[in-house]
């Protein structure tokens, strides 16, 4: 792997660790791994090893599709539809204001 995939990869691990309010001691004991291997690899200095990816992606409820590449799966969606649907009908509008705007700003490329 080239080091930008590793930074992108420690930056998505990163950015979803703080999503869940954990700090990388507590993802370290979860995974059974020394701190300074996950700030390892948020930093994009080392490779994560299969089996901590596959036990990382459950630990972060994130598939790794998603983890490697960035890229949402089906299962990715269907958990953030299901995390949206248990919100208020005001925090609903939120979310699909903040997506109007992402759109707005980002408008998709064309594949």
């Amino acid at each position: 792997m080239s080091k930008v995939d590793l930074i992108g990869i420690g930056k998505r691990i990163q950015n979803r660790r703080k999503q869940l309010m954990l700090t990388q001691e507590q993802l370290a004991e979860m995974m059974n791994v020394s701190i300074q291997m996950v700030s390892n690899l948020e930093r994009g200095n080392k490779a994560i090893r299969i089996d901590n990816l596959i036990n990382l992606s459950q630990l972060l409820d994130i598939s790794t599709d998603y983890i490697l590449t960035g890229k949402a799966t089906t299962d990715d969606i269907e958990v953030l539809t299901s995390r949206i649907s248990q919100l208020s009908i005001k925090e609903r509008k939120m979310i699909e204001m903040l997506v109007d705007y992402c759109l707005t700003e980002n408008p998709p490329q064309e594949k």
